[in-house]
């Protein structure tokens, strides 16, 4: 069983992020659960990378002395599963935004496809999407595109060690990413349309790993929630 203590002291928590919820809502409530199960006035708590709203997955929330590991952990490479649709962007580069332009796909065959996964894996030039928390002069850079400025994002680079399609069902791609820090899967997403002559934007995405962590070991929040309260 878990104390107070233990958690000022440092825990790392594996929790599998639900659909909607933003990273920093994660952090809060499990910071208030347990502040409110132990007692505790003040305690330290973090998360070790962002995990966009429609995502799901691996997010690690450190406590306490532990929160000294985040850049650590945010550093190692992560691995995402998700589903690209071609045919169509969304200026988010996901489901956040609707539709804004459709293109063709009747040339795009499963060989092409295979074929121009192999231009993006190693080391590549990455845009940010200009729907991101990236921030610019003091603010983020979805709030400049939401006022619908127009604003300069620099490339990145970034790198890629695994990508591979793993099913095809016409228009949608279900696939597996293992990538760098920094990585944008949205930027992929819609590259990797560009790069097949039309368009694509992501519409699922989970985070499975993070270093050696894995979400097969995480628990759902209400889960965590529940033992908190056995204990």
């Amino acid at each position: 069983m878990k104390t107070g203590e233990d958690f000022q002291s440092g825990e790392v928590l594996l929790i599998d992020k639900p659909l909607t919820w933003t990273s920093f809502q994660a952090v809060n409530k499990l910071r208030w659960e347990i502040r409110q199960a132990f007692n505790i006035k003040k305690i330290k708590v973090g998360h070790a990378g962002t995990l966009d709203p429609l995502a799901t997955g691996l997010l690690i929330i450190c406590t306490g002395k532990m929160t000294k590991q985040i850049n650590t952990f945010q550093g190692q490479d992560k691995e995402y599963t998700g589903t690209f649709v071609l045919g169509s962007t969304t200026p988010s580069y996901d489901l956040e935004t609707e539709i804004n332009e459709t293109f063709p796909t009747e040339h795009i065959s499963e060989g092409l496809i295979h074929d121009t996964v192999q231009q993006f894996i190693g080391h590549i030039e990455q845009f940010p999407p200009v729907f991101s928390a990236l921030k610019k002069d003091g603010k983020r850079l979805y709030e400049y595109a939401r006022a619908g400025e127009q604003v300069e994002i620099k490339s990145r680079t970034v790198n890629i060690s695994e990508f591979e399609i793993t099913a095809i069902d016409a228009n949608h791609l279900n696939f597996r990413v293992v990538c760098s820090k920094g990585t944008y899967i949205r930027s992929l997403a819609h590259d990797f349309g560009k790069a097949l002559n039309s368009g694509a934007h992501l519409s699922a995405l989970r985070r499975t790993k993070i270093g050696t962590f894995d979400v097969k070991n995480a628990i759902a929040p209400e889960d965590f929630i529940a033992r908190l309260s056995s204990e």
